[in-house]
């Protein structure tokens, strides 16, 4: 970018306590001389995320993720460093400096939300004329009113190769900006650029501050595909949104609705519950279930009643388990999804279906129990055997036991014998895991999966001193001078260590004080989480000269351990130079 002055940055950070920023998403409670809460990021009981106030920073040692304060406003808001930072001035009433508007990706991002506004307009205006009757016609045997087509700003793509491309080349966007946007495309054969959507009536998709982001498009005769939706661009990715999020975001109800597609959610809005979205063209994502953790303490997933909305039911319920969001499910009958349920039942109906949804626990007995013939013995063991191992997850003894002693109903077989056996499958599972993280303990398996420092786990104790070092000088810049008499950035053993080293070199040579935000160009949101949990967790150690000394040493003494086969290998001349080199920091 143009990049943002250092010093407005500065200037903002003072501004925007951390505290204060996270306060405002979460209860946060004193914790020693620090913070803590619920990390929003993830479902939990138990408050596991820090605040840390000396660094500005925050950590949640439940799921890993923390940085600084506009770190922790990209995750909770979904935006990138750019709009994270314009969202913090926004709230403390700082105006971005002019130099640093000319930024050429916040300037294509603009173009490109005003190219899908102006496209969503032309495809409302062309529903509403003699062009879009077909389209029209189609939301109107969908029952849908004038007042729902207007509040989601459906519209209609005509049925042209041209009509939208054009209707932007007069309000002045280029082919470029329109091809990134995503509504018009390149034939690969003539390469000539055309409307991507063609007869078809659309569905906008707005994000929570409402802008346009994508579209959805459905066919209005039997083509393929039947869907089509806008591909990841500059302003959008399938993965980390949903349908109609924007108005979920202001519902006052504490569970939300996922439904499987547009005109399910379009329906069920319509019947006045706004806490429904739906995924984009794609599966559920595990950051889509994240989105809808941090919105709902409860979802209802309201999926088709098909085989292949029963699959992305069980999906669904294994993302939102590993988030650990309470789950329900709405069971569907007399009807094949929301949408018609509603017409055929009316509101209240629907209502009353929500309010009684099922568990998860009742959703994986009876999908045991769809393909089975509980009259044949084979079948009536294959269950229960399902049985068990469903119930074997199931965490109050008291709900477990109640499970039990409905598939001993249906199969005849003693509640005492299936509560026998779930006992035995617990025990098992148990053991199992405690097998599992003894030999992860054994072969340091957590340590030798490390993605974002490789070398870890071969100069474990390397990297450790590295880590310690790096703690002491983002809490200590003063000692700066003192670190370099001793050991230079070329001391560092693994690489990760080594760039993280010298960045803070150059904060503290250069400002005399480095923070996490000064890190934010070099290092990915993955690495700033690795960095504050390295200050989390050195944050407990009381930071004197003789630690220091230690993690010092523990370089020194391995870098003055030349092998023999390195020696044997190197020029006589780098040789010589090492040895001065290591005189000379001997001496200092």
């Amino acid at each position: 970018m143009a990049a943002i002055p250092q010093t407005f940055i500065s200037q903002l950070l003072s501004m925007c306590d951390i505290e204060d920023i996270v306060s405002s998403y979460a209860n946060v409670k004193r914790q020693g001389r620090n913070k803590s809460c619920l990390c929003p990021f993830h479902s939990e009981k138990t408050p596991s995320m820090v605040i840390y106030n000396d660094t500005q920073s925050f950590y949640c040692f439940g799921c890993g993720v923390g940085g600084d304060v506009i770190t922790f406003i990209m995750k909770i808001e979904n935006l990138d460093y750019v709009e994270a930072v314009k969202f913090l001035a926004n709230r403390v009433g700082l105006q971005i400096p002019e130099e640093a508007r000319d930024d050429k990706t916040a300037y294509l991002k603009s173009r490109i939300l005003e190219i899908n506004r102006a496209s969503a307009r032309f495809y409302y205006d062309c529903l509403k004329s003699d062009i879009g009757k077909a389209g029209y016609d189609y939301f109107k045997t969908r029952q849908l009113s004038d007042k729902t087509i207007t509040k989601y700003g459906l519209g209609y793509a005509p049925d042209s190769w041209d009509l939208l491309k054009n209707h932007l080349l007069g309000l002045g966007f280029n082919y470029e900006e329109m091809y990134l946007a995503g509504v018009i495309s390149k034939s690969q054969r003539t390469s000539r650029y055309y409307d991507t959507f063609r007869n078809r009536v659309m569905f906008p998709i707005i994000d929570t501050k409402g802008n346009v982001i994508a579209f959805g498009g459905r066919v209005l005769d039997n083509s393929k595909p039947k869907y089509l939706n806008s591909a990841d661009t500059p302003v959008f990715k399938k993965s980390r949104n949903l349908f109609s999020l924007n108005f979920a975001k202001n519902s006052k109800s504490d569970r939300m609705i996922l439904a499987e597609g547009y005109m399910d959610v379009i329906a069920i809005n319509a019947a006045g519950f706004d806490n429904v979205v739906a995924t984009l063209g794609t599966a559920l994502t595990k950051e889509q279930a994240k989105i809808i953790g941090n919105k709902a303490k409860e979802v209802i997933i309201a999926y088709d009643s098909d085989e292949a909305g029963q699959t992305a039911t069980h999906r669904a319920i294994n993302l939102f388990s590993d988030e650990g969001i309470p789950t329900k499910i709405l069971k569907l009958t007399g009807a094949k999804d929301p949408d018609e349920y509603i017409k055929k039942f009316g509101v209240k109906r629907f209502e009353m279906l929500l309010d009684g949804a099922g568990d998860i626990i009742e959703f994986e007995l009876n999908k045991l129990k769809a393909t089975l013939d509980l009259e044949d013995i084979n079948d009536k063991k294959a269950y229960l055997k399902g049985a068990v191992s469903v119930l074997s997850n199931v965490t109050d003894p008291l709900e477990r036991e109640l499970y039990a002693g409905i598939v001993s109903k249906e199969t005849g077989i003693a509640t005492e014998s299936i509560m026998s056996q779930v006992k035995s499958k617990i025990k098992k599972d148990s053991r199992e895991k405690q097998r599992r993280e003894w030999n992860d303990i054994r072969i340091n398996k957590k340590v030798l999966s490390d993605r974002i420092n490789p070398q870890k786990p071969k100069f474990l104790k390397q990297s450790l001193a590295e880590e310690g070092i790096i703690a002491f000088l983002f809490r200590n810049p003063d000692y700066y001078d003192y670190i370099l008499s001793k050991i230079g950035v070329e001391d560092c053993v693994t690489d990760f260590n080594k760039r993280v080293f010298k960045k803070l070199s150059e904060c503290i040579s250069k400002q005399g004080e480095v923070t996490l935000t000064a890190l934010s160009e070099d290092f990915s949101s993955d690495e700033k989480s690795r960095i504050a949990q390295i200050l989390a967790q050195s944050e407990s150690q009381r930071q004197t000269k003789e630690l220091l000394d230690g993690y010092i040493a523990t370089l020194t003494e391995y870098n003055k351990s030349l092998k023999s086969k390195d020696i044997a290998a190197t020029d006589i001349g780098d040789i010589e130079q090492y040895r001065k080199n290591l005189l000379k920091k001997k001496s200092n």
